[in-house]
């Protein structure tokens, strides 16, 4: 039996390349395409339907069906058996189409005269292209062999659709990767940018999916397979003595590499006719789309490590490594599926944006994209499918949209959007050294946001008046192990000497949630947002938040000192985390190290229970900073991480606007300076409402000063704040569109 199916699947795959071998258009090798399979499977019809766009299918071949129908019969996804086909990427073999559920009924094609459906979906490496469908008038589903042959075929299929095999006179499809294509992302870092693409990792190419020698291509496929072990077994060795949850990950990686099983399917594919690195892509096909039906979190972790496997087998049988010989552009927009901080620090502020399929607005990369001030765009699916090295590329951050190979219109309307902003920043410069300063003579202080040394220069450059934020979990994340208290020290330290005696707050680490340590086991946990994170992380293993808080103390060397406590929500969370800090300064006193000047406490207030904590607790804060980010995501119920709730709630509301100034006023009371940390102190509206209701400190990004001092520099806040008074009085929901008003009135 496996030796017939070899010889039927070898014979198909001859006389394919034959077809592709021919010096014609693309329909003409469409059309020839149906009537090989077609006789090769004895079926009454093969007919191709080909994606147009993301979500409709269009019959583009045919052998059987009408021939008008061709170009004309289109369907919706998941529409009719082809489109379920597509929408699943699972295969359909029925003995009694009409008779399915699912079963459209298209009288211009006149398919209702067969009975026999066979749907076999055209994909390469999870990207669905198409379906391939062969039927029959008698009433019979397919063997076994004959749905093996119409897999081959369809693979080979996906694979010369990606080379262009169907373009040209007459052809049936566009040249893929030529059109524009717009992306509908995310906003992960805001800003505009324009260039050229930078894959992280290049796209490997099939260029031969048939085998001449199928003993020689498992030759390849031994000597390929056995340097990737070899590769495997170096990383392993190198990690022993290391965290043992990354041993436990690179034994899974080995034994995935050790796989039988993976192996065995592989080598029966090239029996059968495929080339080494076609079958290595075809089972890697068949597990990207096994990934997307996945929702369990260690299955897909799973499958991801044999994706990962694959494509390091594909780079050595083709010898299409990362180095490729291509140069980087200099105007880089780097696409990548995710990234990671260290891997993005590497290509540090060459980059001009950046673009990820996955990724998250509170993730390793937005965070590093933020601090190097880089467009970030995630969640744009299928960009890396589809661009190119050198694809010219419009990042726009602020919408969350990609132009990939845009039309000139776009690219003259986007152009103008950039030069408006050139023309911003120069206005934003004449005002640098001049206090932001409202129409009433209120002095707001503006700081700024920062997470890396490569930050601190901004500090002056901005105008900013201080770091109203440093985030030291960033050094913690972009290593492999946990970092040495003197190498903190120094970081910290030099973090002081740049910033020339203005004042520096030091978050203590920030991890958990979508801040996981690549060297600490991470927690499974239904809700991470509300879990086991920040200053509850730090308190429950007092020895890593001791190492940190006596690197603060020592890159003090005797200069003031400002120390943060992020993510509390009750006052004994906060007396503990001085507790700690105390036992810290106890110990180099012992040691006989000198200590701060002067040391300031704070706490970040993220949790709504932190407003109401009892009195007590404002009179002995150092001070407080508001953290924005988390807060309205609990004040509202409504997760930043989903697009489909966390753009419904504004931040200018009038319960949330209330509830801020509520906060103002408990402080005001007891005399607790307070500042408000986060995306919207950056936002020129939001900044003049936050100053309306009495907020006098705000942080942001370097770049987010020069507009917001503008603006404040433009605003009466007496006059805004009866403005925002008034609207609450009316029972409007939110104040943004008559402070628009107003403020459209004075800039």
């Amino acid at each position: 039996m496996a030796t017939t199916r070899e010889t039927d699947s070898r014979k198909l795959l001859g006389r394919l390349r034959e077809v592709m071998a021919e010096d014609a258009g693309g329909q003409t090798r469409l059309d020839q395409i149906t009537q090989l399979i077609a006789e090769e499977m004895h079926s009454d019809v093969c007919s191709i339907y080909l994606f147009r766009d993301s979500d409709t299918l269009e019959l583009c071949a045919t052998r059987g069906l009408n021939p008008e129908a061709v170009h004309e019969t289109r369907m919706r996804l998941g529409e009719g058996l082809v489109g379920r086909v597509a929408r699943t990427g699972e295969i359909t073999n029925t003995d009694d189409a009409p008779g399915t559920h699912g079963f459209r009924f298209m009288p211009e094609t006149g398919e209702e005269a067969y009975s026999s459906f066979l749907g076999v979906p055209l994909q390469r490496l999870g990207e669905m292209l198409g379906v391939l469908v062969v039927q029959s008038k008698e009433a019979r589903q397919y063997s076994e062999e004959e749905v093996y042959v119409t897999e081959v075929a369809a693979m080979v299929l996906a694979e010369m659709t990606e080379l262009g095999a169907f373009v040209g006179e007459g052809a049936a499809l566009s040249a893929r990767h030529q059109q524009p294509v717009l992306f509908q992302g995310a906003t992960g870092q805001e800003g505009a940018a324009r260039g050229h693409v930078w894959l992280h990792e290049p796209r490997v190419v099939v260029t031969n999916p048939f085998a001449d020698d199928p003993a020689r291509e498992l030759d390849r496929l031994n000597e390929a397979v056995e340097e990737l072990r070899v590769g495997v077994d170096k990383m392993l060795f190198s990690a022993k003595g290391g965290d043992k949850d990354q041993l436990q990950v690179l034994e899974v990686y080995r034994m995935f590499a050790n796989s039988k099983g993976w192996m065995r399917r592989i080598e029966k594919d090239i029996g059968r006719g495929l080339s080494a690195e076609a079958a290595v892509e075809k089972e890697q096909s068949t597990a990207r789309s096994r990934m997307s039906q996945v929702s369990d979190n260690y299955l897909r972790d799973r499958l991801h490590d044999l994706d990962d496997l694959s494509n390091r087998l594909l780079r050595i049988l083709t010898g299409q490594g990362s180095q490729t010989g291509a140069e980087m552009p200099a105007d880089p927009i780097l696409i990548a599926r995710n990234i990671g901080p260290a891997e993005l620090l590497d290509y540090g502020r060459n980059l001009k944006g950046i673009v990820l399929e996955e990724g998250s607005v509170g993730s390793h990369a937005a965070i590093v994209a933020r601090a190097l001030a880089i467009p970030l765009v995630i969640h744009a699916n299928r960009v890396t499918t589809e661009a190119l090295n050198g694809d010219f590329v419009l990042v726009d951050g602020d919408q969350g949209v990609v132009h990939l190979r845009p039309e000139d219109t776009v690219i003259s309307a986007f152009r103008d959007k950039m030069a408006m902003q050139a023309q911003a920043q120069e206005r934003y410069t004449s005002i640098r050294d001049k206090p932001a300063q409202t129409l009433d003579g209120t002095r707001i202080k503006l700081h700024m946001n920062a997470g890396l040394m490569a930050d601190l220069p901004s500090l002056e450059s901005s105008s900013a008046e201080g770091v109203g934020l440093f985030r030291t979990e960033l050094q913690f994340l972009v290593r492999n192990q946990m970092p040495k208290r003197a190498e903190l020290s120094q970081l910290y330290s030099r973090v002081m000497d740049a910033a020339q005696g203005k004042r520096v707050v030091f978050r203590t680490l920030d991890i958990g949630s979508d801040k996981v340590l690549p060297y600490m086991k991470p927690n499974d946990e239904p809700n991470p947002a509300m879990g086991w994170r920040a200053i509850r992380v730090g308190l429950d293993k007092p020895g890593v938040m001791r190492m940190q808080l006596q690197a603060l103390l020592r890159a003090a060397k005797g200069r003031p000192l400002t120390v943060m406590f992020p993510f509390v929500a009750q006052l004994e969370e906060y007396a503990n985390a001085c507790a700690e800090l105390d036992k810290a300064i106890a110990r180099e006193k012992i040691l006989g190290h000198p200590l701060p000047a002067s040391l300031e406490v704070g706490a970040m207030l993220e949790t709504p229970s932190l407003a109401y904590a009892p009195e007590k607790f404002f009179e002995d804060v150092g001070f407080l900073s508001i953290g924005g980010n988390d807060l309205k995501q609990f004040f509202f119920a409504a997760d930043r991480e989903n697009e489909r709730v966390r753009r419904r709630y504004d931040t200018l509301n009038v319960s949330f606007l209330s509830f801020l100034e509520q906060i103002v006023q408990r402080c005001e009371a007891t005399g607790t300076p307070l500042s408000f940390c986060g995306e919207d102190a950056g936002r020129p509206v939001e900044a003049a409402c936050f100053a309306a209701i009495g907020l006098r400190t705000l942080s942001m990004r370097p770049a987010s000063i020069g507009p917001v001092k503008s603006v404040l520099r433009r605003s009466n806040l007496d006059e805004l704040r009866e403005i925002i008074h008034a609207a609450r009085d009316r029972g409007d929901q939110t104040v943004r569109p008559v402070v628009l008003d107003y403020l459209r009135g004075k800039l």
